[in-house]
């Protein structure tokens, strides 16, 4: 997710950085904001939730979904109660009492609230609102940023957006800027590099380089706009063979942007598996959270043979990353397994909906799995039919150096990957 909120934020993203990977948070951020003195009840996980509160919950419901569990009542009052009068969502609010402030309101965060409303199902109207709000904010490109207002629009908040209008019941191609009449793909179009691109041939950049304009490949970036390409939300399930193989052709249209983009992840994650950290100065390390992602992006774009094989090294080495990471790292995984056709249940040794569950209130009693399958499907149909700074994110983005990917990660990316 993208990724810039003010000048003054840079420190704080380190500071979240750091809370993020298991260090002690630090007495206060580094605009004066004291970090939450407890996490409020009903919130999975158990780090400061300043920058990610309402995103990790957000995951954590999707990959409940996945496996039929009902988060308890008390959670999903939370992510409720952090809606803004408007419609829009920060990613934390300490007091819903007061107001939001207009400079953190957070499209990224307002898409995931409305996903995973949508799979709770009983918020059509907070969802009508948080959809109304988002096209309110959509620029002139017929993109995002993550901060309306603050920047030019990314891939990875176009992305993220796209999904959320997908599960409302919109249709995102209709969803066009009142100024320019673009709609949020062709957006995602501008940021595909061309296929004579020497290191990035069908990638995705996370936004063009504000110097020179150039693009740089990011699998970060490329991951989401894949997913986003296709009309898809965070929780996308595996998709139709592609059968076009890792051939590049002219992105003229989103689907093909979408092949593109898989492909290049797929010959990305080829030699090893998984993708690499992107992160400044990192050493040359597994980024965990991206691969989940990427393994996610392939799937649904038809690509099943490199997401399995991306999907069983991650069940190898990644269960302990989440369980470092909490409640969003086991929600990735579970996106992961799942799209791959594995069993987040038994993943690695992992049941990976147990340890999330376990990071929140005790959820609802799942599904009896003794029920008709006609039965529980009408029951998630029903669900559906209800509605599915600078720099935390930047902030985040340098955890892309220990795994947390585009849903949880920084996306102010302009490295080639």
């Amino acid at each position: 997710m993208t990724v810039r909120r003010r000048a003054t934020a840079v420190a704080a993203a380190f500071a979240a950085a750091t809370a993020a990977i298991g260090a002690a948070a630090p007495a206060a951020f580094a605009d004066g904001t004291p970090p939450p003195a407890a996490i409020p009840p009903g919130l999975y996980g158990t780090k400061d939730p300043q920058f990610d509160g309402v995103f990790r919950q957000s995951l954590a419901f999707l990959a409940q979904e996945k496996a039929a569990v009902t988060p308890a009542d008390q959670a999903i009052a939370w992510l409720a109660g952090q809606q803004c009068a408007d419609g829009s969502f920060m990613s934390f609010r300490a007091d819903p009492a007061k107001a939001c402030d207009p400079a953190k309101l957070d499209t990224n965060a307002t898409s995931a609230a409305v996903q995973a409303l949508v799979a709770v199902g009983g918020h059509t109207d907070a969802v009508k609102k948080s959809v109304t709000w988002l096209k309110s904010v959509q620029q002139d490109d017929g993109g995002w940023p993550y901060t309306p207002g603050m920047g030019g629009s990314d891939a990875n908040s176009t992305a993220i957006v796209i999904g959320a209008l997908a599960a409302a019941g919109e249709k995102p191609a209709d969803v066009k800027s009142a100024k320019g009449g673009k709609s949020p793909f062709d957006a995602l179009l501008t940021f595909a590099l061309p296929c004579d691109d020497p290191t990035g041939a069908g990638a995705f950049a996370f936004q063009p380089d504000p110097k020179t304009q150039k693009l740089y490949a990011n699998a970060d970036a490329t991951a989401a706009a894949v997913t986003g390409s296709l009309g898809k939300g965070l929780a996308a399930t595996a998709g139709a063979a592609d059968t076009k193989g890792a051939a590049c052709e002219k992105a003229a249209t989103p689907e093909q942007g979408a092949h593109n983009g898989a492909a290049y992840l797929a010959r990305t994650l080829a030699p090893t598996g998984f993708l690499k950290s992107a992160m400044p100065g990192a050493t040359d390390q597994p980024d965990y959270g991206n691969t989940a992602d990427a393994v996610v992006a392939l799937a649904a774009a038809g690509l099943p043979d490199q997401a399995k094989k991306s999907a069983d090294w991650l069940a190898k080495n990644a269960t302990a990353w989440a369980k470092d990471n909490g409640p969003a790292a086991y929600a990735q995984l579970v996106f992961a397994a799942d799209a791959a056709g594995a069993d987040p249940k038994n993943f690695g040794g992992t049941d990976l909906v147990k340890a999330l569950n376990a990071t929140g209130p005790a959820p609802k009693a799942a599904a009896s799995s003794s029920a008709p399958a006609d039965e529980t499907k009408k029951k998630g149909d029903e669900k559906k039919d209800d509605g599915i700074s600078v720099w935390w994110i930047v902030g985040v983005g340098l955890l892309a150096g220990i795994g947390v990917g585009f849903l949880i990660s920084g996306r102010k990316k302009n490295q080639r990957l």
